[in-house]
């Protein structure tokens, strides 16, 4: 089981980046489909994705059926759009025997509507409410993806991580040290 992030024709190199960087941490790959809004050397984008970029594989697709043309029958896609009426985290994404692949359109447009339309029932909504027109992408995509994943079981990451200078190591965050009531009686 592999998950993928895929970005139809995204504008701004930071939200790449970013996304770049959540990729990197969660071991998904980037499939980026052309043509970019940027070219894939800009100092934004490789600011914003930090140095994470050789830890990150990336897909680049000539264009959207080109993207789908590498799909397998057992893949799973998924468009994420604010049209969908279907809860992203109604989903289960657990099947040991498929890829995943979460589609997000561009900053500017999104999705192009027959392209949603042909796959009506893979379009999924991260809720909102009618305060904003819509979430960042990059947010957009760490929501999703970290869904996915938890179903998952977060497969070969980290659940835990002891650092040298821990902040809650045992000996520095003793219970007496802050006794606080957190709400409890």
């Amino acid at each position: 089981m592999t998950n993928h992030v895929v970005l139809f024709e995204p504008v701004m190199p930071a939200n790449t980046g970013n996304i770049a960087r959540t990729c990197a941490g969660t071991n998904t790959v980037l499939d980026l489909i052309e043509p970019l809004g940027f070219k894939i050397d800009d100092k934004q984008m490789k600011r914003a994705g930090l140095d994470y970029w050789d830890k990150v594989e990336i897909h680049l697709h000539d264009d959207l059926d080109a993207f789908l043309k590498t799909l397998k029958p057992t893949d799973e896609m998924y468009l994420i759009s604010k049209f969908s009426s279907k809860n992203y985290a109604e989903v289960d994404y657990t099947d040991q025997d498929k890829d995943y692949y979460f589609v997000f359109g561009k900053e500017t447009t999104g999705l192009p509507e027959t392209f949603m339309r042909e796959y009506y029932d893979r379009n999924l909504r991260i809720p909102m409410s009618d305060n904003i027109r819509c979430y960042n992408l990059s947010n957009s995509v760490a929501m999703v993806l970290l869904e996915a994943l938890r179903q998952q079981g977060f497969p070969n990451m980290e659940k835990e991580h002891h650092y040298e200078n821990d902040k809650l190591k045992d000996d520095y965050n003793r219970p007496e040290r802050y006794e606080r009531n957190l709400g409890g009686k």
